[in-house]
C-alpha cells in the first residue's frame, strides 16, 4: 500500500516545481516592458534603497523652510561656532523618555581666545516637538507659513552645528540642496537635448557634417575641465544679481557636458541608419525631421536615459567645486559647495570640524545617483558591460 501512495505521490512532487517555473514564465509574457523593467529594477536592492533615499532628499528640499528648524539667514550672535547638539533619550540619571530631547547649551566668550567656550548645562532639557511655530517661510514660493516640522518650545536646536554667523548648519544644508540638487538636473537636460540632437545629427548625415561636429567636440574636450568650468564661470559680472548666476552656472555646465553623450550617439545611430526600417522611412519619403526625432531618437532612448542618470552626480560635484572656489553660487543664496567653502582653511577645519557636513551630503547624493544609473543601465541595456 505504501509503494502505491509513493507512485502516486512522487511523479506528483516531481512535476510541481516544473509547473510552478512555467506558471512564473506565462506570468512574465502578460507583463509590460515597464512592468519587466520596474521587475528587474526592484530586485537591485541597492539602486532601489539609492532610489528611495533619493526620493526623500527631493521631498526635504522641496519644502525645506518646513522641514528645517530655523530660516536660512536666521542668525543668533551668542551661538557663534555652536558645536552639534547630541539628540538623546536618556538622561544624565539614567531615565529614559520618549520624546527625544538636548540639553540646554550656554556659551561665553573667552577673553583670551575671543571665541565662544560653550558649556551644556544637564539640569536643562529643551524637548523636541513635532510641528512646532517658529520663523517665517514662504512654502514651495507662494504660501507664507511660519509651521515647522520638528523644534524646540523653549532654547535652540542645533543638530548639525551653527557657521561663524551662528545659523543653523542643518537648516542651511537643506536650503542648500536646493540649489546644488536643482541645478544638477537642469543643467542634465540642457546636456541630453544638445548631446542628443548632435550626435543623431553627427551619426545619421556622416560626411562633412560628421567631421566638423567631431572635431568641435574635440577641440571642447582638449581643455581640462576644471579650467574651463572656471574660466567661463570668472567671465560671469560680478554685480549680476545671485538668480542671474544661478542660471549663468546651469547654462556653462550644460553646453559643455554634451559632448561625451553626443560622441555615444554618433556610434549608435552609425549602426542604426543602415537598418531595414530607417531605410523604408527613407524610401517612403520621410522628412530627416521625422527620421531623426521620431524613429533615431527614440532607438537610442534607453542610452540617454541612462547617460543622464550618470552625468547628473558629474553636475553636483561641478556646481559644489565652483562654489568651492568662490566661482559658482553667490550669496544669500546657498549650496553645497558654498557651505563647504567655510572649512577650506586648516584652522578653521580643525576647530570646527561640523562644517564638513555639506560634504557628506554631496557624497551621499552622488552616491545613490550612481547606483540608480548603474540599476537602469543594468536593467535597459543588459549588453552595456
Amino acid at each position: 500500500m505504501l509503494e502505491k501512495v509513493k507512485n502516486v505521490v512522487l511523479p506528483l512532487y516531481k512535476k510541481t516545481p516544473q509547473k510552478a517555473a512555467k506558471k512564473k514564465d506565462e506570468e512574465y509574457t502578460f507583463l509590460t516592458p515597464r512592468q519587466l523593467i520596474w521587475r528587474k529594477f526592484v530586485r537591485n536592492r541597492l539602486a532601489l534603497v539609492s532610489g528611495i533615499i533619493l526620493t526623500v532628499l527631493y521631498i526635504i528640499i522641496l519644502f525645506a523652510g518646513f522641514f528645517s528648524p530655523y530660516n536660512k539667514t536666521t542668525s543668533n550672535i551668542k551661538f557663534l561656532y555652536a558645536r552639534p547638539q547630541l539628540l538623546r533619550f536618556v538622561d544624565s540619571g539614567g531615565k529614559f523618555h520618549l520624546r527625544p530631547f538636548v540639553y540646554r547649551m550656554e556659551g561665553k566668550r573667552n577673553p583670551e581666545t575671543l571665541r565662544f567656550d560653550y558649556t551644556v548645562d544637564k539640569e536643562i532639557k529643551d524637548f523636541i516637538y513635532l510641528f512646532v511655530r517658529g520663523d517665517k517661510y514662504k512654502l514651495l514660493g507662494i504660501w507664507e507659513s511660519d509651521l515647522h516640522f520638528f523644534g524646540v518650545k523653549e532654547g535652540h536646536v542645533f543638530l548639525a552645528g551653527t557657521d561663524q554667523r551662528g545659523r543653523d548648519m542643518f537648516s542651511r544644508i537643506f536650503f542648500g540642496g536646493r540649489i546644488s540638487l536643482t541645478l544638477c538636473l537642469v543643467g542634465v537636460a540642457i546636456t541630453v537635448i544638445l548631446g542628443s540632437i548632435i550626435g543623431t545629427v553627427s551619426g545619421y548625415f556622416g560626411g562633412w557634417v560628421d567631421n566638423i561636429i567631431q572635431r568641435l567636440i574635440e577641440l571642447i574636450r582638449s581643455f581640462p575641465r576644471l579650467a574651463l568650468w572656471m574660466a567661463l564661470s570668472a567671465a560671469i559680472p560680478a554685480d549680476w544679481p545671485s538668480l542671474w548666476v544661478y542660471f549663468s552656472i546651469v547654462v556653462v555646465l550644460g553646453f559643455i557636458g554634451w559632448t561625451g553623450l553626443a560622441r555615444e550617439l554618433r556610434g549608435k545611430v552609425l549602426s542604426l541608419r543602415n537598418v531595414d526600417f530607417i531605410l523604408a522611412t527613407e524610401t517612403a519619403g520621410a522628412r530627416t525631421g521625422r527620421i531623426i526625432f521620431r524613429h533615431l531618437i527614440p532607438n537610442v532612448a534607453s542610452h540617454i536615459m541612462v547617460t543622464a542618470t550618470l552625468r547628473i552626480p558629474m553636475m553636483i560635484i561641478a556646481e559644489s567645486s565652483l562654489s568651492f572656489l568662490g566661482l559658482g553660487i553667490k550669496p544669500p543664496m546657498t549650496s553645497w559647495g558654498l557651505l563647504l567653502s567655510q572649512a577650506h582653511k586648516v584652522q578653521v577645519l580643525k576647530l570646527y570640524p561640523w562644517l564638513l557636513i555639506p560634504g557628506l551630503f554631496i557624497i551621499i547624493s552622488v552616491l545613490c545617483f550612481n547606483f540608480v544609473g548603474d540599476g537602469l543601465r543594468d536593467v535597459i541595456d543588459p549588453h552595456s558591460s
